[in-house]
């Protein structure tokens, strides 16, 4: 007589499956197993074995980009701005530093009680003497990093890893006013590619570097050069590690990036920064309407700015090895640039190269 009724409801009551939850459950379980797949090519990589290139189906691609990457990426920043208590920071840091092999010895400050957050932590500035500027080498790598591939654009097309390209084009987007760039006018009629080339007897070269999460979170100018342009195009922000670039076609078209447009003594050069998942913020220093992962753009479109004005006849000039921008995380650096055929690259693909350490030279 004393017992209780118990109340029940309906499964579809306590329970209701909705689209979008079997969406990001089904999206998430599959980048997870592509994390795993990735992790056995670098270890594949590592034994020197290699790697046959097997590129996604447009339905995995699609699937890949149903998860909410630019929603995560944004919490994630707002995460990294969470102050930690003091004595959570070490902690919290030493394990980052173990799990991805950060070398504090090289930060301005090595104290991890100083950093009051993630994101002040992430974007550790250097000691002066950390990283040393080659003086002989006309274009430096700008970024710690992996060399993912480098060479002649061929084609219209640039190899993001060997074997696996994108479209130049879709990858810079539509070719900015002469006036602004500084260039002669290409004749009518000539490919994309060759609208870029404004001398004689020069090539266009491309140059790829991955920065990893461990690495130094700062990118620098590699050479001596003026910025005329910078041209958002709001994407998806799909990992870009190694094993990623290997297996989607033209995913650095796919993702968030900012192009910085611009010429050196040899022609056209242009520094892009591209995004990755938790790395929707990518800043520029001289550049503060930029605003990346924002939710009041939409993706497959671009919006232009031109530091080319009235009072500014020559855009912004940038010295070789000076600040450029930072990155929140990890993610890739794509250079494109004119040069003379004589350049040559003192690279090697997969080698590590840290900033101010030489790219090429005449």
């Amino acid at each position: 007589a004393d017992r209780k009724k118990l109340h029940t409801a309906p499964i579809g009551q306590v329970f209701r499956l909705r689209p979008f939850h079997v969406l990001v459950a089904t999206g998430g379980g599959y980048a997870g197993y592509r994390k795993y797949e990735d992790y056995k090519l670098e270890q594949l990589e590592k034994r020197g074995i290699e790697v046959p290139v097997k590129l996604a189906s447009e339905w995995e691609v699609a699937l890949y980009k149903s998860v909410p990457t630019r929603l995560l990426s944004r919490a994630w920043g707002r995460l990294n701005q969470v102050e930690l208590p003091t004595w959570l920071r070490k902690p919290v840091y030493s394990l980052y530093i173990w799990t991805f092999g950060v070398n504090m010895k090289e930060a301005a400050v090595e104290d991890l009680h100083h950093y009051r957050n993630l994101s002040e932590f992430f974007r550790r500035k250097l000691k002066p003497q950390a990283r040393p500027v080659c003086c002989l080498h006309s274009v430096i790598s700008p970024s710690d990093g992996k060399i993912l591939n480098f060479g002649q654009v061929k084609n219209c097309e640039v190899e993001q890893v060997k074997g696996v390209t994108y479209s130049l084009e879709s990858f810079l987007g539509p070719r900015i006013s002469t006036e602004e760039l500084h260039f002669s006018q290409a004749p009518p009629g000539n490919s994309f590619q060759q609208q870029l080339v404004t001398k004689e007897g020069n090539e266009l070269y491309h140059c790829v570097i991955y920065l990893a999460p461990g690495d130094y979170h700062c990118f620098h100018s590699p050479t001596d050069w003026r910025v005329s342009h910078r041209r958002h195009f709001p994407g998806s922000l799909m990992s870009v590690n190694p094993g990623v670039a290997r297996w989607i076609k033209e995913l650095f078209c796919h993702n968030e990036r900012v192009v910085l447009t611009g010429d050196w003594k040899h022609g056209f050069f242009s520094l892009t920064a591209v995004g990755a998942t938790n790395v929707g913020s990518i800043r520029i220093y001289f550049d503060q309407d930029l605003h990346t992962n924002s939710p009041c753009y939409s993706k497959g479109s671009y919006n232009d700015f031109s530091f080319i004005s009235n009072n500014n006849k020559e855009g912004i000039p940038m010295r070789k090895g000076e600040h450029l921008g930072e990155f929140n995380l990890g993610s890739t650096i794509v250079l494109i640039f004119e040069a003379p055929k004589d350049f040559k690259f003192h690279l090697k693909a997969g080698q590590k190269i840290r900033f101010g350490e030489a790219l090429g030279s005449l």
